[in-house]
């Protein structure tokens, strides 16, 4: 191949292409070769009493919290690995952009999990047909030693520090199940921390709009808007036609800073801010909306910070507050020990569900990448968004995927299809 074509082959997986056509060509090589590795904010949906009553109403409950991968994928926990082996491949090609280029290099190659995808209708609270969904396409176990790298798809990597037998990278265009059939109700809901949604508005390419048409979600939850109250009008004015019921909590102790919304199409029959209580509800953390057969929440949840200065505020105060309020790198802030072993405490051992984890026991997906070294690039990411729901109602979820295809933030949209 010519030295153009490894320079832009280069370019396309992120490294600088400086040197002679052999320093480029073992430049391709080594980055083919090299050991990849990777680490995860959540978002929930939960079934439980009415936080202010004591009827049987179910709760759906959508949050973000900083917990990562490790804490599901732990062998002792909640993972149970398939017998799908996991292999290194020497392969002769790769494909990038349409062009080939010749190397002698090491992938890791996984058998995909089947799963069938399709463009169909659906039923939902308001009986509108639905957008086209994703393709589906079965990656066969006899081709899996020679499928290549897709650095188009980087989300498809196998990246962890310590892959256990078995697992293997989330893909959405072979996992994301078909919707239910017409004939069933059901709710479609996407959570995003939009890491500042004004930037996100502003950022070339993105349209809200595109991302409502092609997903036709019924209620979008976002975290770390980063709004003040001033904005909040003229945000909504502009931000999505047909989703007329948005409800905003803003920081007013720290302008600029954290926040949470529920944009619907479906009219809630209630709406609460904040947990009611002075001490957690200065920074625009918590929305909580009532429908006719489920609560949602969509949470910004602290994590322990710079330094982990806040540790202790999270693990000793803030969960455990919002568990009583919806039930009636290791020392890396969002990755610790005790902030992970707090979630597995005050959620999953209360009657709550990891939605994506009970779906896909032995995937490995991810929610965020840092900005730094390229993080997206070679999926080196954490799973920090989640949706939960109370044991309950954790039979009634039809899917629960990942969107690491939209950009726009160092997050990426989750969602859930619920059965109502």
């Amino acid at each position: 191949m010519t030295i153009q074509q490894l320079r832009t082959a280069l370019r396309t997986a992120g490294i600088p292409p400086k040197g002679l056509k052999r320093k480029l060509v073992s430049a391709l090589q080594s980055y083919l070769a090299k050991e990849i590795d990777g680490a995860g904010e959540s978002s929930l949906l939960a079934d439980k009493q009415d936080p202010s009553s004591n009827s049987d109403k179910r709760i759906s409950m959508m949050m973000e919290t900083k917990s990562v991968e490790d804490q599901v994928q732990d062998a002792n926990s909640f993972s149970k690995v398939s017998k799908v082996q996991q292999s290194r491949r020497t392969v002769k090609q790769l494909q990038i952009k349409g062009k080939t280029v010749d190397v002698n290099a090491k992938m890791v190659a996984t058998e995909q999990k089947k799963s069938a995808c399709a463009s169909g209708r659906m039923t939902s609270l308001t009986k509108k047909k639905a957008s086209s969904d994703v393709d589906s396409k079965y990656v066969s176990a006899k081709n899996r030693d020679t499928l290549p790298v897709n650095l188009s798809e980087p989300w498809t990597i196998l990246a962890h520090k310590k892959p256990q037998k078995g697992w293997i990278a989330y893909n959405p265009r072979t996992m994301r199940r078909s919707l239910p059939t017409e004939n069933t109700k059901f709710v479609k809901i996407l959570s995003w921390n939009v890491n500042g949604l004004r930037a996100l508005l502003k950022l070339e390419g993105f349209s809200a709009m595109e991302l409502a048409k092609q997903e036709n979600f019924d209620v979008l939850c976002l975290q770390e808007t980063k709004l003040q109250e001033k904005d909040v009008e003229s945000i909504k004015q502009s931000l999505i036609e047909g989703y007329e019921n948005s409800f905003w909590a803003c920081s007013n102790t720290r302008l600029g800073y954290s926040g949470t919304a529920i944009i619907s199409r479906i009219k809630p029959l209630s709406v609460r801010y904040g947990l009611g209580m002075s001490d957690h509800d200065s920074e625009g953390r918590v929305v909580t909306a009532e429908f006719d057969s489920f609560y949602l929440l969509s949470v910004y949840v602290p994590n322990s910070g710079d330094g982990l200065r806040r540790l202790t505020y999270r693990i000793t105060e803030w969960d455990p507050s919002l568990s009583n309020y919806i039930k009636g790198n290791r020392r890396s802030a969002g990755f610790t020990i005790e902030e992970r072993q707090s979630f597995s405490t005050n959620f999953l051992s209360r009657g709550f569900v990891d939605t994506f984890r009970k779906q896909n026991p032995d995937v490995v997906g991810y929610t965020y990448w840092g900005y730094r070294h390229g993080a997206r690039k070679g999926n080196k990411g954490w799973r920090l968004d989640y949706f939960l729901v109370s044991d309950a109602i954790a039979d009634d979820v039809h899917d629960s995927f990942i969107l690491p295809d939209v950009i726009g933030s160092d997050h990426c949209p989750i969602g859930l299809v619920l059965k109502l």
